[in-house]
């Protein structure tokens, strides 16, 4: 026997097993989603979902591949908000102070509630980063926004109508072009693959089993994170 649960729909009841997430739920009651799936593993923030447990007033916030139902769970989705997006041309947009306030200046606004961090789905501290973004300091921003994934939930729960999210994109294209060290490993692998000596590695790579071409991944030399952390905390 399958543990079920009732849970209601855009406030209709369906019964649905207690195990499954609520984009599976969706799909178990009948839903065809032909939008907010994406990626299914809570890295694409499509499937933002709003939902409430009967008796309790608060309203809470999730992705609803992630997020599993519970009993009398009143749910509806949430696939788009539409937060401030402002235009600019990163050729030409430098990381200074006032950079913010031209294009954000609802991030100043900010009362400091923290509501954002509350709500972000990838335990970001938004409120954090929105504080250094505030000072100017892009290169924390960008850090401590690096896991973001466009989700818009925290500007959806934030008073002040902040862009999280766009504020964030912003610092990381800041610090990407003009604020981060200079890679000089890539650039001589970038040298490579333009005079083609990397073609004949490809090759053989592509030969090999999948197995094997996994194990190269997962035991593959990465940054030390303990750098950029200490950077960030600085």
């Amino acid at each position: 026997m399958i543990d079920m649960v009732n849970i209601y729909l855009y406030g209709k009841k369906y019964e649905v097993p207690a195990s499954a997430t609520i984009l599976i739920a969706m799909e178990y009651a009948g839903y065809r989603l032909v939008r907010g799936c994406g990626c299914r593993a809570g890295f694409c923030g499509a499937c933002a979902t709003i939902y409430r447990i009967e008796g309790d007033r608060e309203l809470k916030v999730g992705l609803a591949c992630s997020t599993k139902v519970e009993d009398k769970m009143y749910i509806a989705t949430l696939p788009f908000f539409p937060h401030i997006k402002q235009l600019y041309d990163i050729r030409t947009t430098r990381p200074a102070d006032q950079i913010m306030m031209q294009l954000y200046p609802e991030i100043y606004s900010c009362i400091g509630c923290n509501a954002c961090t509350k709500a972000c789905p990838q335990e970001l501290d938004v409120m954090q980063y929105i504080a250094y973004a505030q000072r100017g300091d892009y290169t924390k921003c960008a850090k401590a926004s690096f896991d973001c994934i466009m989700c818009g939930i925290c500007a959806s729960r934030c008073p002040a109508g902040i862009s999280h999210p766009q504020v964030a994109i912003l610092a990381r294209r800041l610090y990407g072009k003009y604020l981060a060290p200079n890679a000089d490993h890539l650039d001589d692998r970038l040298k490579e693959m333009e005079d083609g000596g990397l073609e004949a590695m490809v090759e053989q790579l592509m030969n090999r089993p999948i197995e094997e071409i996994r194990e190269l991944y997962n035991t593959r030399d990465i940054e030390d994170e303990n750098i950029a952390d200490s950077e960030i905390n600085d």
